[in-house]
């Protein structure tokens, strides 16, 4: 049964509708099987609707992509009331849980899909350099936050932002093109980095 995020759940409104039958279909055939009539099929208005709003299965990818982001950035909190240092943990904690919590491993195959896209495709490129960014500067803010909190040692919030991008990208990368099971090493890795690097001694 697909397992979806909070901002899709079923409403009236069509490009909601759209989005939900967008998530279901991708999920379930990936990018390469997948077909504006195969959204149809998901869809619970009439199929008419699809092909008047999008011209190709591309088009409706990129509206879908830029409505997920959207929803991220009006959602995600800065940090929550336990503090910086509490949210960098979690942000860890995703990152390496990616693929086998929320959204599941299927839109998570799904993602790398679609971002692969962008290595010859300017759209891809264009919405994934944008989501990229928010990632690094969300991350960005929070490691200012705990600096001036007292939580984390004085690094370069943009380079350390930098780093926890490449091991989000590389980890969902890794999770569903690889059987080499690396992630718990990995992860060990990363967090004795957040403890020795980023976090102040106390």
């Amino acid at each position: 049964m697909t397992q979806f995020p909070p901002f899709l759940e079923e409403t009236d409104d069509t490009r909601d509708a759209i989005m939900r039958a967008t998530y279901v279909a991708l999920c379930e055939h990936g990018y390469n099987e997948l077909t504006i009539q195969r959204i149809g099929d998901e869809f619970s208005k009439s199929k008419s609707l699809l092909y008047h709003h999008y011209d190709s299965k591309d088009d409706l990818l990129l509206d879908f992509l830029s409505f997920m982001l959207d929803q991220l950035e009006g959602q995600i909190p800065t940090y929550r009331a336990g503090g910086a240092d509490d949210h960098i943990a979690e942000i860890v904690e995703q990152t390496f849980d990616l693929g086998v919590a929320e959204m599941g491993t299927d839109f998570t195959r799904a993602l790398v899909e679609l971002r692969a896209q962008a290595a010859h495709d300017e759209g891809y490129r264009e919405h994934f350099t944008r989501s990229d960014q928010f990632v690094r500067k969300h991350v960005a803010h929070t490691i200012r936050s705990g600096i001036e909190q007292g939580v984390f040692r004085d690094v370069d919030p943009q380079e350390t932002a930098a780093l926890f991008q490449l091991m989000f990208v590389g980890t969902m990368t890794q999770r569903v093109t690889s059987d080499d099971d690396i992630l718990e090493d990995g992860r060990s890795a990363f967090e004795r980095y957040v403890r020795e690097c980023l976090l102040e001694a106390e």
